[in-house]
Formats: C-alpha cells, sequence, structure tokens
C-alpha cells in the first residue's frame, strides 16, 4: 500500500492525497544535490567533535587521533554498504525498510523505532550542549534548562515549513562548520610556520610525541575513547533517510557517501593534528571545546567566541536533523502497519507533522534532564545514543551481507554503486562495532546504556506482539 493509499483511507483529505501525488512514498522530491551533499558532509561534523572530543583528548592524548582514523575507516564500509543497499532501492525510511527485507517484520520493527529513539535522544544530547555554549556568553545569568527549551521550540518550528527549509537550513549550518573547521587548519598551519599568537613561540608537531608520548595513558584508554568517537560519526546515515525526498538519489547518493573518506581525513585526523600540534594535550579539559580552548590558548579572544558560535550551529544543526528524520520513521513505521495510523499524515508541503511534533515532545525530557542534573546531562545522554545509534549501522551491515549474497547468486539485481571488500568489509566493521560495545560495558561511564538496552528490548518485543495478536494476518508482520 502507498502512503497516498493510506493517507485517503484515513481522512479522505484531498490535500494528502495532493501531497502525495509528487511520488510513490508521499514526499515531495525537495533536496536538490547541494543540500544532500551538504548534509553528508555536515552530518560527520557535530558535538561529538566540538565538545566530546575534549573528553577524549584528555583521556587520550594524541593517539585519539589514531582512534579516529581507524573509525572512519568503518564508518567508509558502513557507509558503502549503506550505498549499495540504496542504489538497489532507494526508500525513505531505508534502515527499517531493508531490515524487514533482509532480516524480517521484527527487525524492521525494532530499527524503525530504535533509530527513532536514537534521534530523540541525539536531540536531547545537542539542545544540551548548545545549552552549555550559550554559558559562554550568558556566565550562567540565564538557566541551562530554559535555553534548551527555547531552542528546542525554534527548531521544531522551523522543521514545520518544508522539507526545502531544512535543506536550506542544514546546508548553511554545514556550510558554517566546515568554513570555521578549515580556517581552524589554516591558522594552526599559520602559526606552526611563521610563528604568530601566543602560541607561535611552543607551536611544534612534536607535541603529538612529546608530552608524554603518542600513547601518554596507554593503548588501553585509547581504546576506552572508541565510544566517544563512533558517537562523533553517528548521523552520517542520514543520507539514507532524505532518500524519499532526493530530486536524483541515484546521481547525487553515490557522490555524498564517496565523500566520507576525506571528510575524516580533513574534519577530524586534520583538524586534531593540527590543534594539538599547536597547542599540547595537557591543556585540554573534559567538557570544554578544543577548538574554543585551542584558540583561548592562543590568546585570539575574538577567535574563540567565534569558534563557540560555530560549534552552536553544529549543535543546533544535530538537533535539526533529529527533527526531520525521527518523524520520517514514525511514518514508515505507520505505512507498514508497525505504528499508529495517524503518523501517516501529511501536511500539504508533504510533511509528517504529527510525527514530528511528537518526537519533539520527547525531546523535551532532554530540558527536564538539563534541569535536574546540569552538569551531567551530556555525559548521561551521549552512552544511550550511541548504542542505538550503533544498532542502525548493525542492521546496515547485516542487510547488505544478505543483499550480496542473494544477488551474487542472481535472486535480486546487482547494485550500481557496489561496496568495496564485499561481506568481509562488513564482517570486519561488525567485529569493530562488537569491540565497541564491549568496552561500553568496560567503561562505568558508557555501561548504564547497556542496562538499558534490554529493557528498550523488552517494550519493543511486548508492543511487537501486541500488534500482532491484533491483525496477525496483516502484511506488516508477513516476511518479504
Amino acid at each position: 500500500m502507498t502512503s497516498s493509499q493510506v493517507d485517503k483511507n484515513y481522512d479522505g483529505s484531498e490535500a494528502v492525497q495532493s501531497a502525495a501525488a509528487e511520488d510513490g512514498e508521499g514526499y515531495q522530491r525537495g533536496l536538490g544535490a547541494r543540500q544532500i551533499q551538504m548534509i553528508a558532509i555536515g552530518g560527520a561534523i557535530g558535538t561529538g567533535l566540538f565538545l566530546g572530543a575534549g573528553k577524549g583528548i584528555s583521556k587520550a592524548g594524541p593517539s585519539l587521533i589514531l582512534a579516529y582514523a581507524i573509525a572512519g575507516v568503518v564508518i567508509f564500509f558502513i557507509m558503502r554498504a549503506l550505498g549499495e543497499l540504496l542504489m538497489y532501492r532507494p526508500v525513505s525510511g531505508s534502515f527499517s525498510e531493508y531490515a524487514r527485507e533482509f532480516i524480517g517484520p521484527f527487525a524492521g520493527f525494532v530499527t524503525g523505532w530504535t533509530y527513532w529513539l536514537f534521534w530523540v535522544i541525539t536531540g536531547m544530547t545537542e539542545v544540551t550542549a548548545a545549552a552549555q555554549y550559550m554559558k559562554y556568553w550568558t556566565h550562567d545569568s540565564v538557566p541551562q534548562w530554559v535555553t534548551a527549551l527555547v531552542f528546542t521550540i525554534i527548531l521544531y518550528a522551523a522543521n514545520l515549513i518544508s522539507v526545502k527549509l531544512f535543506g536550506e537550513l542544514e546546508f548553511w549550518f554545514s556550510m558554517v562548520k566546515v568554513t570555521a573547521i578549515v580556517g581552524m587548519i589554516l591558522i594552526c598551519a599559520g602559526i606552526l610556520t611563521l610563528g604568530f599568537s601566543d602560541a607561535g613561540d611552543t607551536a611544534s608537531v612534536s607535541h603529538l610525541w612529546s608530552d608524554g608520548g603518542f600513547f601518554p595513558h596507554g593503548v588501553g584508554n585509547t581504546l576506552m575513547t572508541l565510544q566517544m568517537v563512533m558517537f562523533a560519526f553517528l548521523a552520517v546515515e542520514l543520507v539514507g533517510v532524505t532518500a524519499g525526498e532526493s530530486k536524483d538519489p541515484k546521481t547525487v547518493l553515490p557522490k555524498a557517501i564517496n565523500t566520507v573518506p576525506w571528510r575524516i581525513a580533513v574534519f577530524y585526523v586534520g583538524a586534531l593534528i593540527m590543534i594539538l600540534s599547536v597547542v599540547p594535550w595537557t591543556h585540554f579539559q573534559p567538557g570544554v571545546s578544543p577548538f574554543v580552548a585551542a584558540f583561548e590558548k592562543m590568546g585570539l579572544g575574538v577567535g574563540a567566541a567565534i569558534v563557540n558560535f560555530v560549534v552552536l550551529t553544529a549543535a543546533l544543526s544535530s538537533c535539526n536533523s533529529g527533527m526531520y528524520s525521527t518523524g520520517r520513521m514514525l511514518r514508515d513505521l505507520a505505512l507498514n502497519g508497525q505504528g499508529p495510523r495517524f503518523f501517516t499524515r501529511l501536511t500539504r508541503n508533504g510533511l509528517p507533522l504529527i510525527g514530528t511534533s511528537f518526537s519533539a515532545a520527547m525531546m523535551l525530557v532532554g530540558v527536564w534532564i538539563n534541569y535536574q542534573w546540569p552538569g551531567e546531562a551530556f555525559n548521561y545522554v551521549v552512552s544511550f545514543a550511541t548504542i542505538s545509534g550503533m544498532w542502525a549501522w548493525i542492521i546496515i551491515l547485516v542487510c547488505q551481507i544478505r543483499y550480496r549474497l542473494k544477488s551474487d547468486r542472481g535472486e535480486l539485481p546487482v547494485s550500481e554503486f557496489r561496496a568495496p571488500g564485499g561481506i568481509w568489509a562488513s564482517v570486519f566493521s561488525l567485529a569493530f562495532i562488537g569491540m565497541v560495545i564491549v568496552m561500553m560495558g568496560i567503561d562505568k561511564d558508557a555501561r548504564i546504556s547497556l542496562y538499558c538496552a534490554p529493557l528498550w528490548a523488552l517494550i519493543l518485543g511486548v508492543s511487537y506482539l501486541v500488534l500482532k495478536s491484533r491483525d496477525p494476518q496483516a502484511a506488516a508482520f508477513a516476511k518479504r
């Protein structure tokens, strides 16, 4: 059943039917190549880098660079696996769709709702980070929870207008982030070669190994940073959710995915190499953006204020993406009979209003967390976001393996964008993710997310059985 059919059965609205007319899923294909490319670039640049890297540097020193580089290779394999699936069948809500097709209806149900949970929690994380960044100017004169509430309301309102506005917001948010990081790299390069600023006399690439060595706290502590490193890369898979609203998905999406290696090389590895060469790693502290701290150590006060503004936009950008994706995932679940039918409704502009509104309301829990525990809010929600986000990566890899086996046997058409390394690259990536989960179990700060995972699985299992008991013959519960 198409979305237009579902919407017609729901309320017979001509407006909804006209919104559904543009394509089989009901969405308007309002995202162009320029916007998709920048969404892909900006998706990998967010709070995990701008704020979380401070904790990683203090814990692992310069070896954090290696952690980002190795994890970046795994992310590239994941994105190419996703690209292979997208070129086989580009659909909005792709992760749960592929899970339903290649694993089963319960896997699709779990994936859709877990990815929705990931973005709700990520939204909480990002508004928390944005509220923390605002302290740079407010100096605690405004309560952190008030700032988080204001940002949540503003982004919710922006997502109710049109997908084109979302695309434009993400384009400019991402442009600010990219420009800032490139500018930071150039300034650091200038300090290293020309010796200007307060850090000019001491800046040297030798800081990467001379202040306690490349692994100042041992390899074990570097491995323990992998949770934060993987959190930094969460949201790169967002291009898969945009497939249903891309003007030319089979041309645009492969180009966006192929930018992953140089994005990671420049924005993570390159930026950290330059920062840690100019300012010794011992000067950075958890909870403080290394970019802001670096400018302050350089004696460039105006630069620190600019970078703080940039990291603020980065957090708002990620939360904006969360508002966008959650409504689409809820609608995909509803269209497949695995969620309330009212989530299928679209506005005249082709927007999933009810799903977006419900998700925004859930994100307000983050405001309460900021009210109760303003000092620990960020750390509490990061571990939840990491484990739920990595579930989507696991599903992508498993589905790519099963798809590749079927296409190689001639049971399915061969994708035009085959992943390098085939199923072995996906197996390696799954093993790496498994190691990260083990590290999370060892880390007492991250362990809480693993405690909550079985509870979430129980909730989903009971919900699925209840839905299936109401209509066991429904297509939603039959393997495709």
